[in-house]
């Protein structure tokens, strides 16, 4: 998880045009609307031990419905809604939609297709997914934490894969969402397991849109980034409700 990295270059534009005109009086920040959970079909037999993945959790034709009305990718719509299944039966209360998860992986990597990156079947995202140095330049400063083995920079941090998690987090929270007895953040199921737990955690129920907001902010505390993710949320389960 990032701390508004892909916020910065925007926000540093503003800044400077900001400084050709009189500095308009400042307003409240945006607050986030907490969206309704949304809940995918599950499988017929969703079956978490022997662990097979996120995908084997969630109706195959459910989700690719909801890809085509939403936008998703496919595979990325099999691991959104499998982990909301994963997370009804291991954590019922934490009230986790799939429509929260797809709004974050919106927000990060565009469903792990940013910059002409794309999802195998097996889940791995390829090419690899890095954030830029975070070398205070014009992020936080994060100097390196893991010898370069889960960003493949020995200097400093980079947030990785398509939930863009920094290693550090990673080492925490990594988990095996797609069933190969391997944790690794480049993997979409991996990723989107990892991020649902991670929240399920930050915020406890997130039924309770206060929780909800919370758990957002623990993933990147940029108010922007919580109204994106609401907005994309609320876009995609109104999308399948009525496509």
């Amino acid at each position: 998880m990032r701390r508004s990295l892909l916020l910065v270059p925007a926000l540093a534009v503003a800044l400077v045009l900001s400084g050709c005109t009189t500095s308009p009086e400042p307003s409240e920040p945006e607050t986030a609307e907490a969206p309704a959970k949304a809940t995918p079909e599950a499988a017929i037999a969703p079956v978490v031990e022997p662990w097979a993945g996120l995908p084997t959790l969630v109706d195959a034709d459910w989700a690719a419905k909801a890809a085509a009305a939403t936008g998703i990718p496919d595979r990325a719509m099999l691991a959104y809604g499998g982990a909301a299944v994963y997370v009804a039966n291991q954590n019922p209360g934490c009230n986790l939609g799939w429509n929260t998860l797809a709004g974050i992986g919106e927000m990060e990597s565009h469903h792990g297709t940013i910059d002409g990156s794309s999802i195998g079947a097996d889940g791995l995202v390829t090419p690899p997914i890095l954030g830029i140095a975070l070398d205070g330049s014009s992020t936080n400063e994060i100097p390196d934490s893991d010898q370069g083995a889960i960003d493949g920079d020995a200097k400093w941090d980079r947030a990785v894969g398509p939930l863009q998690f920094i290693p550090d987090s990673w080492r925490n929270w990594g988990a095996d969402g797609s069933g190969d007895g391997k944790v690794d953040p480049q993997n979409f199921d991996d990723a989107v397991l990892a991020t649902a737990n991670y929240l399920c955690h930050a915020g406890g129920d997130l039924s309770v849109p206060d929780n909800w907001r919370m758990a957002i902010a623990a993933y990147n505390d940029a108010a922007p980034y919580a109204v994106g993710v609401s907005e994309y949320a609320i876009r995609y389960s109104n999308d399948v409700a009525t496509g």
